[in-house]
């Protein structure tokens, strides 16, 4: 079947929306109507009949329509396949609640009718509304499932391990890795060392794991002959010999120089020497971690208060909405894997001009008001959902937000002391994978944004950018509040950049992991794939053999599909198994390298000094100062968010 859902007029909100965005590529258009298509598969007219009026359409503020109701100029379009379609997974979550049918299938779109808009128009409209990125048109004479694709074979690089310079250059050329020419060489010299060439599943696991997203490439790159020069020489060679300094109080003289060692020095210097002792320091390094005393219930208690910071401005920038929902879905997972309840967030955001005309929008990107405002509603639409107070929104505008955005989310987290174990993870120990099915949307994402791009990227990148799920990472924030959960688990990770490579690949030295049992969003998914698949919503946990059955009984009680996935070994060795092929079998030794080592000399000048305009008052100047979008208002913007905490709102 497939049905339209029409919103009855005062309850439109969507369609003056996009009639102001079409309004500003298209000035002759009249109105706009916007329909929500549904296409539901298995389910008998009984059953439909059960949950149209109750999953679908609202008949207080609906209109049901059975037939295609647009007889203007209109078109449809739909997520890309492989993408994830929230409001169809809502759907059938539905249906299988109220008719026991777990097998329907649902897929959904948005029809858009035009007035006063030409067909030669059209196509302007559909390069402003369809972001080639995530979605496509669709074809409203075509009523069925997409055919499921059969898993490709995952493929040995034959010759690797032979090839001469000019053909492993001409190799890298071809398969677009994040890391350099020198690091694939080095891989090239480790597998003749191991007498066999790469599965096409350990490059991707390589790159993933060395990309700069995951190893910070560039701020452990070692800096070297560092010189300064100009005005403020001597006050930086000052600074610079009192850092050299602490490297030597600390020990860390033979460590090489670098932008990671300039940023931690001091916190190390003073968790040394007793100024900073609430630190917390394990081998969870997923959130910044102090213990504090906090007053509960009248007394006081040794808590845990965990911070964290995320960027995502590669994937807000190709994909608003769902880049900025995943950043801060992205945030909250790392305190939360410290099984923290995540309880504030901020949000501070770069954009361009947002009002400059969608014909300058540079080739290759989106225009600047789309970015800002699908980012707005991404990030807005993930805290509202979670359940999570966004206290400060601010977005700052400048041009040169325009060759890059800026998408930062900061959240906060705390947990009593005494609901936290960790410990070293020990051979026969189950590692669990819990949340989220795995597909598509975040396949290599980590060594995608850790690559340089052009304009013709954003066609290329459409499984990078991760789908959030806030229900399902809503469920995990509950089944982590219980002491009985958390106090089994032995570490956790969170299954952020990298996927089950790196979330499971780092949580101990050795392991065997088993990629069949992995729950799918949908078939198709080779080993490959499986292996380097990011996502907002899964954790990866460690526990005791003999907890594994009770552990997964608490996740299923919140709805929580667990299995597990790995065991702990004591191989030295991180191993990956996909229809009965070990389809990956890296040394540990060889991973912690994390590659070539990068070098980089320096020289610290400093820019001409930049004469003050006149700065006397006038009222001219005050209009101009109030006229800049820096100094405007940002109402509209901070009341998409839920600031409210405990009642009080502090927004």
């Amino acid at each position: 079947k497939r049905i339209f859902v029409e919103k009855r007029g005062i309850f439109d909100v969507e369609s003056p929306k996009i009639f102001d965005e079409v309004k500003a590529v298209v000035p002759s258009v009249k109105a706009v109507k916007v329909y929500n298509v549904y296409d539901i598969f298995g389910l008998n007219d009984g059953d439909f009949g059960k949950v149209v009026n109750s999953t679908f359409v609202d008949p207080v503020t609906d209109i049901l329509h059975t037939e295609n109701p647009a007889t203007g100029v209109h078109f449809a379009m739909e997520f890309l396949p492989g993408q994830y379609d929230q409001r169809a997974d809502s759907a059938q979550q539905c249906i299988a609640l109220l008719t026991e049918n777990e097998k329907s299938k649902v897929r959904s779109g948005k029809l858009i009718e035009f007035e006063g808009v030409s067909e030669t128009d059209l196509a302007k409209i559909k390069d402003l509304l369809i972001n080639k990125v995530e979605s496509q048109e669709k074809d409203l004479s075509v009523l069925d499932i997409p055919a499921e694709e059969q898993p490709s074979k995952v493929i040995v690089h034959e010759n690797f391990i032979n090839f001469n310079d000019a053909e492993l250059e001409n190799f890298y050329n071809n398969h677009g890795f994040a890391l350099g020419l020198d690091d694939l060489k080095f891989i090239q010299e480790y597998f003749k060392t191991e007498q066999r060439n790469p599965t096409e599943t350990e490059l991707k696991v390589l790159d993933t794991y060395w990309s700069d997203h995951c190893r910070h490439t560039t701020f452990e790159t070692e800096l070297s002959d560092i010189q300064f020069e100009g005005k403020f020489k001597h006050t930086l060679e000052t600074i610079f010999n009192d850092y050299i300094e602490k490297r030597k109080f600390l020990g860390r003289e033979l460590k090489p120089i670098s932008l990671m060692d300039l940023a931690t020095v001091c916190g190390r210097y003073f968790h040394k020497t007793g100024k900073l002792e609430n630190l917390v320091v394990s081998d969870e390094i997923n959130a910044c971690t102090i213990q504090i005393e906090a007053e509960y219930d009248g007394k006081k208690e040794p808590w845990y208060l965990l911070f964290k910071n995320e960027t995502h401005n590669h994937p807000t920038e190709i994909e608003p909405f769902g880049g900025a929902s995943t950043c801060l879905g992205g945030a909250i997972r790392d305190p939360l894997s410290g099984r923290s309840f995540v309880f504030q967030a901020m949000r501070l955001t770069g954009a361009a001009d947002v009002l400059e005309s969608v014909d300058k929008t540079l080739p290759g990107k989106l225009p600047q008001k789309t970015i800002t405002k699908q980012a707005a509603n991404g990030y807005s639409s993930y805290g509202n959902q979670i359940g999570l107070a966004t206290t400060m929104v601010s977005e700052i505008y400048d041009e040169g937000y325009k060759a890059k955005r800026m998408e930062v989310g900061f959240v906060t987290g705390a947990v009593p002391v005494d609901w936290v174990r960790r410990e070293k993870p020990e051979a026969g120990d189950s590692i669990i994978i819990l949340g989220g099915a795995t597909g598509r949307d975040g396949v290599g994402g980590a060594s995608g944004s850790s690559k340089e791009q052009d304009e013709t990227s954003i066609h290329t990148m459409s499984s990078e950018v991760q789908k959030g799920n806030a229900v399902e990472e809503r469920k995990i924030q509950r089944l982590f509040r219980k002491p009985e959960v958390t106090k089994m688990i032995k570490k956790s990770n969170d299954f952020g950049a990298g996927g089950v490579s790196v979330a499971i690949g780092e949580i101990a030295d050795s392991l065997e992991v088993n990629l069949d049992v992995l729950p799918l969003k949908y078939e198709g998914l080779n080993g490959t794939e499986l292996a380097i698949s990011e996502s907002q919503e899964r954790m990866a946990v460690v526990v005791d053999p003999q907890d594994k059955e009770q552990f997964i009984k608490y996740c299923e009680a919140e709805n929580i599909v667990a299995v597990e996935v790995a065991k702990v070994t004591d191989s030295g060795r991180m191993q990956m198994f996909w229809k009965g092929d070990k389809i990956v079998d890296l040394s540990r030794e060889f991973l912690n390298t994390n590659g070539c080592s990068k070098n980089q000399e320096v020289k610290i000048t400093h820019l001409e000094e930049v004469k003050a305009e006149n700065q006397s008052f006038t009222e001219e100047k005050f209009l101009e100062i109030l006229a800049d979008k820096n100094v405007a208002s940002q109402k509209g913007l901070l009341e998409m968010f839920d600031s409210s905490v405990g009642g009080t709102t502090v927004a």
